[in-house]
Parts: structure tokens; sequence; C-alpha cells
């Protein structure tokens, strides 16, 4: 929790000022409240436990396979920050042996703060939440997310949107933060999120919020996600990830097929 306190005073001390901006593809930014937050997320993890180890989205690459590993994003949501947009959060999740244990995501502008320990639930601001009972498409709201890439992809994700608005679902929205997405299918906002494209900071803690509220999380084929590399991701209540993915199927393998 102190680490990702520290990091939130970082960002909120640099939300709505100007900040220096690198550009690390089209429309992909890191800003340097990314770079300072991240710096003193790892450093207070580090100072409590000099052996773990830790990736994080900007400069820290150890093993997905250590043993006792941090995964951290310090800013999910730069282009909303840089906005000026109060819809961003820092994730910090940490696993052992592979497993998820812990995940903290936090939007420090509204001082929301998502928790969930295995085993023990998930909780937002100290109210335990569960996901909704919805077992029907047609009786949902979904949120999304699009990479960065402005082709095949973008065009995937918008094929599949207007599937699932033929599945008479009850709208689609989309805000920018996977990581808080996924919280906020864990509270029962949306039935479901889906991304073609994420990366093991973004989904870390947000995915053990979402299962220790009942939901699932796993890639587009229904495989568990990975820590090792970027992946898709279908996360739902659970009642709605089959029909999730067979919504999704045909334009996932016209991706993945090129």
């Amino acid at each position: 929790m102190a680490a990702v306190a520290n990091g939130a005073k970082v960002l909120r001390e640099r939300f709505q000022t100007t900040v220096q901006i690198e550009t690390k593809g089209l429309a992909n930014f890191v800003t340097e409240a990314d770079l300072g937050s991240e710096r003193v997320i790892v450093q207070t993890i580090r100072d409590r436990y000099p052996h773990h180890a830790v990736i994080s989205e900007e400069s820290h690459n150890d093993r997905a396979d250590s043993k006792e590993l941090w995964i951290i994003d310090p800013l999910d949501g730069t282009s909303n920050f840089m906005h000026n947009i109060p819809h961003f959060a820092i994730s910090v999740g940490y696993y052992l042996d592979g497993q998820p244990e812990l995940g903290i995501v936090c939007n420090p502008i509204r001082d929301d703060w998502y928790v969930a320990v295995k085993g023990q639930g998930a909780w937002h601001n100290g109210v335990r939440q569960r996901v909704e009972s919805s077992d029907r498409i047609d009786a949902t709201m979904i949120t999304c997310g699009f990479y960065y890439d402005r082709d095949r992809m973008m065009q995937a994700t918008l094929d599949t949107i207007g599937d699932f608005f033929r599945n008479n679902i009850h709208g689609m929205r989309r805000f920018g933060a996977a990581a808080l997405d996924l919280c906020n299918v864990g509270c029962g906002q949306y039935g479901l999120f889906f991304e073609y494209k994420l990366h093991p900071w973004d989904y870390a803690a947000g995915q053990l919020f979402l299962t220790e509220a009942g939901g699932q999380a796993s890639d587009c084929d229904g495989k568990s996600l990975p820590l090792n590399q970027a992946s898709s991701i279908c996360a739902s209540n659970g009642l709605l990830h089959r029909q999730a993915i067979e919504i999704m199927s045909p334009h996932w393998k016209r991706l993945r097929e090129g």
C-alpha cells in the first residue's frame, strides 16, 4: 500500500501541470509523471523486499518466472492524464510462483482504491465487491479497449463491437484505463471487458480483483493470461464468458491469421 500511495502522490502533484512527453509509438506516450511514479513505487518495494523481481512498464524487466515478482504499471491511462481527464490508475500486482497473491489498483485523483488478496476477496474503498449476476449478453453493459494499432487490430475491435451490439447489449463504454476497467467488471458495473492486446502490467492486479469478485479472465481463446508477453483479454462476470468468446472468436481468428 505504501508503494502505491507514494506513486499516487507523484501523479497528483503532476496532474494538470505541464509535463514532458515522449512518444513510444503511434498514440503511445510516456510522461515524466509515469517515470516519477515508477521510480518511487519500485524504490519503496525494493527498500523492503530487495531480492524480489520487478516488471514494470517503463524500465524494469526481470524474469516473469521469478519466485517473488511485482508487476507494476505506474500510470495506466497516460493519454487521459495528458488530456487532464481524471480517469487513470496505478496498478501493482504481487505474484508468488507465478500465481497472483495481491492486487492493488488506485485512481489517485478520486482516491479510489481497489484491493484484492488471494482467497480474501475484492474490496473497493473497504466495501467487498461482487460481479453482476446476469447470464445474458442482452442484459449487460460492456467496456472495451483499443490498442495503439490503427489498422487491422482497430478494425477487428470495431467489428467485434458491432457484433456485440447486434446481440443487443445495453451499451458499450471505452474509458482508456484497462486496470480500472477490470476492477469495474469486478464491481458489477459491466458484465464484460475485452481488448485484443494488453501487456501483463495492464492486467496483473486487475485480474486478481476480478477473479476474487467472482469473475473470470482469460485470453480470447480461453487460455490463462501470460506474465511474459502481451495478450488478448476477455474479462467477464464468468457467466458471460463463453458467449463473449464465441462472439469475439471469428474476429480474433482473422486477426491472428493476418
